[in-house]
């Protein structure tokens, strides 16, 4: 069976080095980010394109889902909004394809400390910290697990992640909840 990892967060949450290191760590697996689907200088926010980054990203997964070649496949972008997540796992959903919907969080202190190091970088400017921190309070609200990043390494976090149980409960929009509980409460 094959496994679809989409992990959400804010940025500076650490998403991009936790998908590279799953992917060095599972066998048969391929990373995508969202992000490279709407690399775009200006960057517009419409209507529509939003409506095509979210086309091209569902058709990436598919194609990538069936391609006999990969067993895992590691998805991440900020996924903030429960539709945006319901669109995916709508266009995505196979019944030989076991979905892990995850959530990085961590504190705003970690969060602003972990950008601002990127801003002194170069790598961000200093206006991601407010859109970052204004997202963070979204993920709770989401029907994915919550993985606290803070104060963990790479592996640690990898280790958390594989570990959890597949999210056939949440796998498809609307479906009924399992015994084992609300995945929300995993923090």
């Amino acid at each position: 069976m094959k496994t679809l990892y989409l992990i959400g967060g804010p940025m500076g949450v650490g998403k991009t080095t936790l998908c590279q290191h799953l992917k060095r760590r599972l066998p048969g697996s391929v990373f995508l980010d969202g992000d490279w689907c709407w690399d775009s200088h200006p960057f517009q926010v419409t209507e529509e394109t939003k409506a095509m980054v979210l086309t091209n990203i569902c058709f990436l997964l598919n194609q990538f889902l069936r391609c006999s070649a990969y067993e895992t496949v590691i998805f991440c972008w900020v996924l903030h909004q429960q539709d945006i997540l319901d669109a995916i796992l709508s266009s995505v959903r196979r019944p030989d394809c076991a979905v892990k919907a995850i959530s990085l969080v961590c504190g705003e202190r970690e969060l602003t400390e972990r950008l601002m190091r990127d801003v002194a970088a170069g790598i961000r400017t200093e206006d991601v910290v407010e859109r970052s921190l204004s997202r963070l309070p979204l993920y709770e609200a989401l029907n994915t697990w919550k993985v606290d990043t803070a104060g963990k390494t790479v592996e640690q976090i990898g280790e958390e992640i594989i570990a959890l149980p597949e999210n056939e409960d949440f796998s498809a929009p609307g479906s009924p909840r399992e015994k084992r509980g609300n995945p929300s409460e995993i923090v």
